[in-house]
């Protein structure tokens, strides 16, 4: 299984693409994650990471989390608001594999990608993963929504 964690760095090369923030979801930036998923509509790792995700929508609420699953050009909010996307851009921006292989990305509200996937990921990996980051630890002190 393939992840690739790219929170952390210490140093952040900014010419470096990994780094800047993906254009095609800048709706988004500063305002929600976007975890989005790039697989065809019967591909059963998709299923199996659309499931995991949905089963717990509250933990997503709780961490302003958009989940968007990309089908060759067609892009398909599964849970939060989502509106005029281009999926060939959003494939384009975060380098996603060909059209109908699976691969899952964690996009942080900065705009930038913070972990990569090639196998579908368990909501506790994923919410760990969130809840490490410098802004949700600010988040979660400040009084609930």
């Amino acid at each position: 299984m393939s992840k690739t964690l790219l929170y952390g760095a210490t140093k952040i090369d900014e010419t470096n693409r990994a780094y800047a923030p993906a254009e095609s979801l800048a709706q988004f930036q500063w305002k929600n994650r976007v975890f989005v998923v790039f697989a065809d509509r019967d591909n059963s790792r998709a299923a199996r990471q659309e499931n995991h995700l949905l089963a717990d929508r509250s933990a997503l609420d709780e961490r302003d989390l958009v989940v968007l699953k990309v089908s060759g050009a067609g892009v398909r909010s599964l849970f939060g608001a989502a509106d005029g996307l281009d999926g060939e851009a959003i494939r384009r921006d975060l380098e996603a594999p060909d059209v109908g292989e699976f691969a899952a990305f964690l996009v942080g509200k900065d705009g930038t990608v913070k972990l990569k996937a090639s196998e579908p990921i368990t909501n506790g990996e994923l919410f760990a993963i969130i809840d490490s980051m410098p802004m949700r630890a600010t988040e979660s002190l400040k009084p609930s929504k």
